[in-house]
């Protein structure tokens, strides 16, 4: 057994199921023992890619998705997906290839410091050095991807250290993933007085909040105490948007009608929270409210987020423990009633706007028309991100996938792709504009050779239309943000997918339903009016009040 079969046959007993990368020279020892492997090997066209796939992995499963480049150019290449799952808490094991450490004839050829580059965007970044350094390398990596908040580590094997044979048997004994600790009884105790003193709080939930059994306790903690919930971008779902007590999501950086709550609210509960992923200067403007920080984690230092108090220990925990210290108290409800029904009367205007292309409004309402309550939309990013963020309703965890930390281009069809890897029995949605789409476009290839069926809606505006409103919005020139696109349906049919345009206002939901019926990876070109953004995301928002 050589160094790399022993990396490979930890992660495997820790029940890691793929592997998304491309082969390299110095990375052909590794390939093998994945070869010899349970692991499956997904191989993608571009690294960023299967980086992205990789944090998509860790993000549905909790376990670390595993990413493999070669070096130098390879290695770089997956900079950009290490990142995304580093600030949005995914937990990503990149594994890269790198010259031998007793014989490298070739010099300095494609030598780049990749530990010294991957350590500022990950949690732990390292170069294995002898065959019995392998053990901790795959454990440390392991633990550390997984370990709350969870993120992205590096790993980086030498050729010849990978070839060389392991002289030592391991441990008999298989480290399991330890419990979460729950938060100190005197903590809760105090907590549940601060909420027991507020009026009318109000609860932002965030993608630490992003799991299952955190919604079972978050929504007996509403139903116990009438306590009305926000999701950031990233909590979207933990809540069910169809409970009484869903205020949906802030959407935007900056003010919206959701925003009101949090005026109005005189203790924010936050409930795995991070900064990077919703900025505190958006809501705590003033950084006069109160707030009690419910995570895994201590709070992160921040001029506009400075809590009163914190819980720290497992989430689902903490929620079920101040439910039960809560039971028989109740808050004023009349004004987040209130709010929830000005909502969605808002999310409901221009839904059956039949003018064509169609508005972005009429395309997420029926996007959520054609997916079931469990089927996952993954978004790229790009303006129409803020309109589902905003409108689509979202009914369990991570059936929204977006990104709001790095927030980078190119992830929404690799993120895709994961997700109907673990989930094959579900719809599974890509939604792209034509900017980011062309970013990975590329992957409809390994969608076809894998038989993933996919559906790809790109989102059609010849243009990088975020940009453009922000351009628009500064009263500056129309300048550098017109795209020239290739024909969508002649580009994904010359992959062998399926490739449909919608031609009318009511084609959109027929075509979606063609797509997923085919049982193939599929593309959708939309053309989209964006005209919207500046009617109802600048003007109509400038002029905001919350008197209802």
């Amino acid at each position: 057994m050589n160094a790399s079969d022993v990396f490979i046959k930890i992660l495997e007993e820790q029940g890691i199921e793929y592997c998304f990368g491309l082969p390299g020279e110095e990375n052909l020892d590794f390939l093998e023992s994945l070869r010899k492997s349970k692991i499956k090997l997904i191989v993608t066209r571009h690294e960023q890619a299967a980086a992205f796939m990789a944090a998509t992995y860790g993000r549905l499963t909790g376990k670390p998705g595993l990413c493999l480049a070669t070096l130098g150019p390879g290695a770089l290449n997956l900079v950009n997906g290490v990142a995304y799952a580093q600030l949005g808490g995914m937990p990503l094991i990149a594994i890269t290839g790198q010259k031998g450490l007793l014989h490298n004839w070739q010099g300095q050829f494609q030598i780049v410091d990749v530990v010294g580059v991957m350590k500022p965007i990950t949690k732990w970044a390292a170069s294995v050095a002898t065959p019995r350094a392998m053990v901790r390398a795959a454990y440390q990596a392991i633990q550390l991807a997984r370990e709350e908040r969870p993120g992205a580590v590096h790993v980086e094997i030498p050729e010849d250290i990978a070839k060389l044979e392991f002289d030592s048997a391991l441990s008999q004994h298989r480290p399991q993933s330890p419990r979460r600790s729950v938060a100190d009884e005197k903590a809760l105790d105090q907590a549940a007085e601060l909420i027991k003193g507020a009026k009318h709080p109000v609860i932002i939930v965030s993608s630490g909040g992003n799991r299952k059994l955190v919604t079972k306790q978050l929504k007996n903690l509403v139903d116990t105490t009438g306590i009305f919930c926000i999701g950031t971008q990233l909590g979207k779902g933990v809540l069910p948007d169809d409970d009484a007590h869903s205020l949906f999501s802030v959407g935007m950086h900056k003010r919206d009608y959701v925003n009101c709550a949090i005026d109005y609210a005189d203790l924010i509960i936050t409930v795995g929270y991070h900064v990077n992923e919703h900025p505190p200067s958006v809501w705590n403007p003033e950084k006069s409210k109160r707030i009690l920080h419910i995570n895994f984690n201590a709070a992160e230092a921040d001029e506009f987020y400075t809590p009163e108090y914190q819980v720290v220990g497992d989430i689902s925990h903490s929620l079920w423990a101040l439910a039960e210290r809560l039971r028989g108290t109740n808050f004023e409800a009349d004004y987040f009633t209130k709010l929830r029904d000005t909502l969605k009367t808002k999310y409901q205007e221009k839904i059956s706007r039949e003018s064509f292309p169609l508005i972005p409004q009429r395309i997420v309402h029926d996007v959520r028309e054609v997916m079931g309550r469990d089927d996952i939309v993954t978004l790229d990013n790009g303006i129409y991100k803020l309109w589902f963020a905003r409108q689509y309703q979202t009914f369990a965890p991570n059936t929204l996938l977006l990104d709001n930390t790095l927030a980078t281009m190119g992830a929404g069809l690799p993120s895709a792709m994961a997700a109907k890897l673990i989930y094959p029995n579900k719809k599974v949605l890509a939604v792209c504009g034509d900017g980011g789409f062309m970013m990975n476009s590329q992957e409809l290839i390994t969608c076809v050779k894998e038989n993933i069926s996919v559906v790809t809606l790109i989102l059609n505006d010849n243009a990088y239309g975020f940009i453009e409103w922000k351009q628009k919005n500064m009263q500056l020139p129309a300048f550098g943000m017109k795209l020239t696109n290739p024909d969508f349906v002649k580009y994904a049919e010359s992959y062998d997918a399926l490739g449909l345009r919608v031609e009318s206002a009511a084609d959109l939901k027929t075509k979606l339903q063609t797509a997923f019926t085919s049982g193939r990876p599929a593309v959708v070109e939309c053309p989209i009016d964006y005209a919207e953004n500046f009617t109802v995301l600048t003007e109509e928002l400038a002029g905001l009040s919350c008197e209802f």
